[in-house]
């Protein structure tokens, strides 16, 4: 039977003969590709017959050379059986190289099906061992992060000798130079300890010094701080010196003030997203990284609660009792069994789950190398282009605008709570508002995005803070006329410009997150790959610690000039109006351009997709449509009906 198949010439009647006795490799290859297939002309093949010699070919078949397998019919003319079994069916799928011993081939390659992975909730089991154990290191370092960021303010703030003029000088000339020096040491130390090892080396450390301090250096503050020193000093520099001097008045506290500023860039940012971007494959970080910003709001709210909590534990003691002292020992104490948790945690990750064969690996892939601009090079990129020097002026604007009025509302928070206790239990309700108002804003920022646009979202952060901004300002120099007026609300000019001052900082907290950050992102792409890395490099070089650092650098210059930070309040709402107003206007230019920009890539994809459609396209190989050909026509299946 393989004589025919293999050396038959152009189609003569004895062959045509042998091939309607004994159906070809081809028509066979045809049926059992197709079990359904009906013959449409010509008279139909004996089932028995078909089946024996299916089974026979079936057989010989698998001893044939390779090259044999696939029937050659480019080199001939249909035959009369070709017209029974439809000849251009058949030489489709025999240019497309399916053959029966093709298919076996490919189902013989088919891998095994892999075993169901459990899930709850819709999330595999092996995904959950880690991403839950993170969620509650998560919660836990920015549980410990509210309570340190809201003491440090009442330390540095409300100490003897002390008030808000001391954070400018301290941002600048002590908590820089110390996360500097960190830096430094941490990549030090990362290029000669494991990573589990350098996790452990940094944190304990951070744990030690929050439960040393408070039940050790704050008993003894006053043994350990050269206060005579310190008067002595500002009586020769005058009191334009008082924030400089009180870095030395209360050294200790400003060291605490500067931990736990660490605490939220090197815990936070490099020790945590570290360890969750080694750990996680892409794939779960986009499903579960957004859900972290959101538990991250909840455990501010939490927080927040706490504070209030353990600041208002001086209400139950009886006189002669440092109700501060004993706040701080509780909140401490929390800090340090939250900060053995999160090492716990990390160790049990690191021992009990990595080890687990069904993790799914994670497949981060080498990044490119992005461009490290210098100063020089960074501002002639600023220079050449329009829309990046708009770009750069939004996150200029926003550093400063957040510094100039954070500071000021600190020193009336001072005036109107001067009690560490009370100051701290006011910022305690601020914790958790801002939680609050973070986590509704992370929730709205999409839907503000998706119905008016980049432009309208871009413009909501410096809007609020210029209308919250000239409320603040206006209550502090304006407010005496208002007295009887916010008399018979239950408030004082004081007490309103600090409620105004709390509103606008939680909103820019919120803002930060869910508007400001989106935009500033989003705002690179329609630039083409070159100016996207460096415009991206030139704003990270210059204007984000132009941004940091400004806003204090101008309170430092206003109170060594007129002395005082309340002197400076004036100055300082100008300032504010000045850079928020340039803000909008680099704002809506940059909309402008940023539609344009969009506009015109939208027009090239258009354009690209209408030229792939245009394009002709390649028949498709192995087609299920049925084309008969007889004397060199083609006949639709509708044209004829199938055999009965």
């Amino acid at each position: 039977q393989s004589a025919p198949w293999c050396g038959r010439g152009s189609g003569g009647d004895e062959t045509s003969r042998a091939e309607r006795r004994h159906p070809s490799m081809e028509s066979l290859a045809l049926l059992s590709a197709k079990p359904g297939l009906s013959l449409r002309a010509g008279p139909r093949l004996p089932l028995p017959r078909l089946r024996a010699t299916r089974a026979s070919l079936s057989t010989a078949s698998s001893s044939r050379p390779a090259a044999l397998q696939a029937p050659l019919l480019s080199s001939r003319a249909p035959s009369s059986q070709d017209a029974v079994l439809g000849y251009g069916l058949l030489k489709r799928r025999i240019s497309a190289g399916v053959s029966c011993s093709a298919a076996a081939a490919a189902a013989a390659a088919v891998p095994p099906a892999q075993p169901e992975v459990k899930k709850f909730l819709g999330v595999g089991l092996p995904t959950l061992k880690k991403i839950v154990p993170l969620g509650l290191m998560f919660f836990c370092i920015l549980f410990n992060y509210t309570i340190l960021r809201d003491t440090k303010d009442v330390l540095v703030v409300t100490a003897k000798g002390s008030s808000a003029e001391i954070i400018p000088f301290l941002k600048t000339w002590v908590n820089l130079p110390m996360a500097i020096g960190f830096m430094l040491a941490y990549s030090k130390l990362s290029d000669v300890l494991s990573r589990e090892a350098l996790f452990y080396t940094v944190i304990f450390p951070f744990i030690a010094f929050f439960g040393l301090f408070g039940f050790v250096l704050y008993p003894l503050r006053d043994a350990i701080h050269p206060t005579a020193l310190a008067d002595k000093l500002l009586a020769a520099l005058g009191p334009s010196f008082l924030g400089p001097v009180a870095i030395l008045r209360i050294w200790s506290f400003c060291l605490f003030y500067v931990m736990a500023e660490l605490w939220g860039s090197v815990v936070v940012s490099v020790l945590f997203w570290g360890f969750a971007n080694q750990i996680t494959t892409v794939d779960e970080a986009k499903e579960f990284y957004p859900l972290f910003g959101l538990g991250a709001n909840i455990a501010l709210i939490f927080s927040g609660r706490t504070v209030k909590y353990f600041s208002n534990l001086r209400k139950t003691m009886g006189p002669g009792v440092d109700g501060w002292e004993v706040s701080l020992k509780g909140m401490m104490g929390i800090v340090v069994l939250l900060g053995l948790v999160i090492t716990s945690i990390y160790w049990g990750v690191n021992k009990l789950v990595l080890n687990d064969p069904s993790l799914p690996k994670s497949d981060h892939k080498k990044k490119k190398n992005k461009p490290k601009l210098s100063m020089k090079e960074s501002m002639k990129v600023l220079i050449s282009s329009k829309y990046v020097r708009d770009l750069a002026t939004l996150v200029v604007a926003y550093g400063i605008s957040i510094n100039l009025v954070e500071v000021t509302w600190k020193s009336k928070l001072k005036a109107q709570f001067p009690s560490p206790n009370e100051y701290s239990s006011f910022m305690g309700d601020f914790s958790t508002a801002t939680g609050i108002a973070t986590f509704t804003m992370m929730l709205l920022g999409r839907i503000i995005f998706q119905r008016f646009g980049w432009g309208v979202a871009a413009m909501i952060t410096p809007t609020v803070l210029l209308v919250t901004g000239v409320g603040f300002f206006s209550l502090i120099l304006f407010g005496q006329p208002l007295t009887p007026l916010l008399a018979t609300w239950g408030m004082t000019p004081l007490l309103a410009a600090v409620y105004v001052g709390a509103l606008q900082n939680i909103f820019s907290k919120s803002a930060k997150y869910s508007l400001f950050d989106p935009c500033k992102e989003m705002a690179y792409i329609p630039l083409d790959g070159d100016m996207k890395l460096k415009g991206k490099a030139a704003i990270d070089v210059v204007c984000n610690p132009l941004g940091k650092s400004g806003g204090a650098l101008i309170q430092q210059f206003l109170i060594l000039i007129f002395g005082s930070l309340a002197n400076s309040t004036p100055y300082l709402g100008g300032i504010l109006l000045v850079i928020v107003l340039a803000w909008l206007g680099a704002a809506r230019s940059l909309d402008k351009q940023f539609s344009s920009l969009a506009k015109e890539d939208l027009r090239k994809e258009m354009s690209k997709e209408k030229v792939e459609t245009a394009a002709p396209k390649e028949p498709e190989s192995a087609t299920d449509v049925l084309v008969e050909q007889s004397n060199g026509t083609e006949n639709s299946p509708s044209d004829s009906s199938p055999a009965q």
